[in-house]
């Protein structure tokens, strides 16, 4: 067995137990797992022979839980800004992608992405992109925690011919990876609107054979609603309950435009709301009513979205933003608490993804995904409160120490030489490749 190593912060944030913070106390890692949180004065008799690490200034939390991206989009980053959802992807986003995206373009993309969430504390990001094989391969390089969407739209793209073509390579690819302790999968149909009805029940087939979460972009806009009521009938959410989606394995991307019923659909199926708050300012998408949806109980996760609709995958910054803009919202300074935003960017992201049992909490016997932030400095002195501190005030730059199952991939600010070396030339490559138009 392994030496145990022990991390001693100034403070601890669990998330579980809600609410509570731990002082003079340690973290005890061994084989990728927690082994034990005690007083760091137990902590020094009981594991002498320990490695020690002393992080005077910091809060230790959970990795954070990046619950909605498309990373490999970093590559896209700034192409096409200040434009509405629907024409920014049928005049932008989708035309470079068809022409441009390849098993290589999804591999540095998505290293690039995970050197970005890595810096700001992020442990684990779901994922949903073309060639999910590549994204993996990317993530295992840099030692990150994924969870891969098995993609499914009803056109045809360099990736898949048609449904059942994404559908059979999402699978085979989890068949091959099922057992990889860094590796999770979800079903990720793209869109009510990019999804037949044939195919959303296969989704839901599987969904329920395979018990794996199913991840959809859903009532992100207006315009999305209206098209369903015209087309089917019903919004978004009642079709996909038509067709055996909702359940507890459910994650609603978006959520912005809900009404009474539709937030009681969610509720009744024990659903998960990703919020992504950048995204949907960005994109005018609206306001999402999180503080109702927290106050019925139902399960929120945080998101940055792709960096081609947000342009940072900023967890830290995602959480402040969704706490500032639930009370703006609510019109209620005490709607989404710091606390609240803290789990949602932890626990609740985990929670969405199945991976609870084993990540999004400091508890023994979980894998030893964690962050450190250091709160010290002027922006961040006095601290009368860290986890004020960590919503509030902290940012991805005081972020100074990550463990994925154990193992460090930040140390004092620097990420392991093997993830970056070489990606600044790659991206500028592929910038060069790609180059917007004539006025982009």
């Amino acid at each position: 067995m392994a030496n145990a190593t022990l991390i001693l912060p100034r403070w601890i944030v669990p998330i579980d137990p809600a609410g509570v913070v731990l002082e003079h106390s340690a973290v005890v890692l061994r084989d990728a797992r927690i082994e034990a949180v005690l007083p760091a004065e137990d902590a020094r008799a009981r594991y002498a022979d320990a490695q020690v690490i002393e992080l005077a200034e910091h809060a230790l939390m959970p990795g954070l839980v990046n619950a909605h991206t498309h990373a490999a989009m970093t590559l896209m980053r700034g192409l096409a800004d200040d434009l509405p959802l629907m024409r920014w992807l049928n005049e932008h986003i989708w035309p470079v992608e068809m022409r441009h995206v390849t098993p290589e373009f999804v591999r540095d993309g998505t290293l690039l992405a995970c050197a970005e969430m890595l810096r700001g504390g992020i442990t684990c990001f779901n994922d949903m992109y073309f060639y999910p094989e590549a994204a993996l391969e990317a993530a295992a390089t840099a030692g990150m925690r994924a969870a891969l969407g098995m993609i499914v739209v009803d056109f045809p793209t360099a990736y898949a011919s048609d449904a059942d073509d994404y559908l059979q390579k999402g699978l085979a690819l989890r068949d091959r990876h099922r057992d990889d302790p860094l590796a999770s999968f979800c079903l990720a149909p793209h869109a009510p609107y990019t999804v037949s009805d044939e195919t959303l029940h296969k989704v839901a087939m599987l969904a329920g054979e395979l018990d794996v979460p199913v991840h959809i972009h859903v009532h992100e806009t207006e315009d999305e609603v209206a098209r369903s009521v015209t087309e089917h009938g019903v919004r978004p959410l009642e079709r996909l309950r038509r067709q055996g989606l909702l359940g507890p394995n459910f994650m609603a991307v978006h959520a912005v435009h809900l009404t009474d019923d539709d937030i009681l659909l969610l509720l009744r199926h024990n659903a998960s709301v990703v919020h992504c708050p950048s995204s949907n300012l960005k994109l005018a998408s609206g306001f999402a009513p999180i503080a109702r949806l927290a106050a019925e109980g139902i399960n929120l996760a945080l998101g940055t979205d792709g960096a081609a609709s947000n342009n940072r995958l900023d967890v830290l910054g995602e959480m402040r933003l969704a706490a500032l803009l639930g009370k703006a919202v609510a019109q209620n300074a005490e709607a989404i608490p710091a606390h609240s935003a803290l789990r949602a960017a932890t626990l609740g992201g985990a929670t969405a993804l199945g991976l609870e049992p084993r990540i999004g909490s400091i508890v023994p016997g979980k894998d030893a995904d964690l962050t450190a932030v250091r709160l010290s400095g002027p922006e961040l002195s006095p601290c009368y409160d860290p986890v004020s501190h960590l919503v509030y005030a902290a940012g991805r730059e005081h972020v100074t120490h990550v463990w994925v199952r154990g193992a460090p991939v930040l140390e004092a600010g620097k990420l392991k030489d093997s993830l970056i070396t070489g990606l600044d030339s790659r991206c500028e490559l592929w910038q060069n490749f790609i180059k917007p138009g004539p006025g982009r």
